[in-house]
């Protein structure tokens, strides 16, 4: 195995480190799935218990993430093998590069569609919304080219380094990001009828909770950040150790939630002006709200901004995406940054082709019932659907249920505690320390163990209910 003899690069500033962390954890995430989620899940409730899953559960594995990347200084399988040189851990941080990898693949076909929608009021300003996007995302000739498309972007990204590629093009985009958001928000709270989306997004009904709810909303919250894919451990381990990982990780959870705060500020207020319903599901974004957008006074501009940004968020979620898995080969090959981004970026694009032909272009990876028989992938689920199943939630609670035992238990909560400590002087001392050791080791494989048992069916929150209602 060879071992890298250039120094290992680093962020230039803490800014760049939070805005290229908070774009790695801002996403599809949180302007698409965020947004979904809170219709399906009531509202203001789901938002509140959202918010108290960030603070109290998704936050401190944050930061045990980013204290065993700056630790080792290496990606995920260096940072394991560096504590733990022999045994089976090492495979956990495998796990997180084909995460990265096969997260990468599908997620690239979406962020075509986002992209291909800058320019649907152009091409087609008249067509009715759903059977457009049935159309489009069938056709082979638009959804590979525009996967092709955003992967040469990240690659290029990537290829550029962490100071010089990631970090200045986080300190580019994200502002624009924020202006572009603050530009849609803007009209959609300005429209006759808006208040009663406001209302929906901002005044809690706790009747509406229930032990789904509270699963629902832990997941989206675990999910949203990033988190169990080895990101914050590669990015984490280009801090140095002067830096304040405390600062810094509560900054990027700050960022990466308004964000999703600000994605429902922009939906619900137009959704409902509009007359629509807020519980669509996935087809929000790409149906719904292209009906809005026709609808209201300047809607062809709005919705052109809107999956602007949308692409951008997608950007900073893919460019971490692929950081994993090159950070991966540079620090454990002889392979060259440039070298491991085209030849992983280039994998990525031919993985990810099935994904974009599974919508409608090829009627066996369209529809794979013949391969999964039961519900929990969803009725007639397509080789898309498996592959997020599969690597983008099953795969995901998996590393980051392995991971925080790791960092608890194998590594020691006392020696992240240690760490963190670095950089953030008389701050995560005693009882703090001590009850973060406790969410570490005990609270959030608890909750991950939830989160799991979530996603094949098993509701273990509403069990409990039950059991003691």
């Amino acid at each position: 195995m060879a071992t890298p003899t250039a120094e290992r690069e680093q962020w230039g500033s803490r800014i760049g480190f939070v805005l290229a962390a908070a774009g790695s954890a801002i996403g599809l995430g949180n302007i698409w799935r965020f947004p979904f989620k809170t219709g399906e899940n009531g509202g203001a409730a789901f938002v509140i218990l959202y918010l108290a899953c960030i603070a109290f559960i998704c936050l401190p594995y944050l930061f045990a993430e980013l204290s065993l990347g700056r630790n080792s200084q290496k990606n995920p399988v260096g940072a394991i093998k560096a504590i733990k040189e022999k045994g089976p851990w090492s495979l956990v941080g495998g796990l997180c590069v084909l995460t990265g990898v096969f997260i990468l693949s599908y997620y690239g076909v979406i962020a075509g569609w986002a992209v291909g929608y800058i320019f649907k009021d152009v091409f087609a300003p008249a067509v009715d919304a759903g059977q457009y996007f049935t159309n489009f995302i069938a056709d082979p000739s638009a959804v590979i080219p525009l996967l092709a498309l955003f992967m040469l972007i990240t690659i290029g990204v990537v290829v550029g380094g962490v100071e010089q590629g990631i970090e200045r093009w986080a300190k580019v985009l994200m502002p624009i990001l924020l202006v572009l958001m603050l530009v849609v928000i803007f009209r959609s709270v300005t429209l006759p009828g808006a208040g009663a989306g406001l209302d929906f997004y901002l005044n809690p009904d706790f009747s509406k909770i229930d032990g789904a709810v509270i699963v629902e909303a832990l997941g989206q919250a675990f999910f949203s950040l990033s988190l169990g894919m080895g990101a914050m451990i590669t990015y984490g381990s280009y801090l140095p150790k002067r830096e304040n990982l405390l600062v810094s990780g509560g900054y990027v959870a700050l960022f990466d939630t308004a964000i999703a705060l600000m994605a429902g500020l922009m939906i619900f207020p137009a959704v409902f002006a509009m007359g629509a319903t807020p519980d669509e599901g996935p087809a929000l974004i790409f149906v719904v709200l292209p009906q809005v957008f026709e609808a209201m006074p300047l809607g062809g501009f709005i919705g052109a901004v809107f999956f602007i940004l949308l692409s951008i968020a997608a950007l900073t979620s893919t460019v971490s995406l692929l950081e994993v898995v090159v950070s991966y080969f540079v620090d454990e090959t002889s392979f060259n940054r440039k070298k491991a981004a085209w030849l992983v970026g280039g994998f990525t694009f031919a993985f990810g082709v099935p994904s974009a032909l599974a919508n409608g272009a090829v009627s066996w990876l369209s529809d794979m019932s013949w391969l999964v028989s039961n519900n929990i992938v969803g009725q007639n689920p397509s080789f898309l659907d498996l592959m997020d199943f599969v690597w983008g939630n099953m795969s995901l609670g998996m590393g980051a249920l392995l991971l925080s035992i790791f960092v608890g238990w194998v590594w020691g909560s006392e020696q992240a505690i240690d760490e963190l400590q670095q950089g953030s002087g008389d701050t995560f001392r005693g009882t703090l320390a001590k009850s973060w050791s406790v969410f570490l080791k005990y609270i959030c494989p608890l909750f991950i163990l939830i989160i799991l048992a979530n996603i094949v069916g098993i509701n273990l929150i509403e069990q409990v209910i039950n059991l003691f209602g």
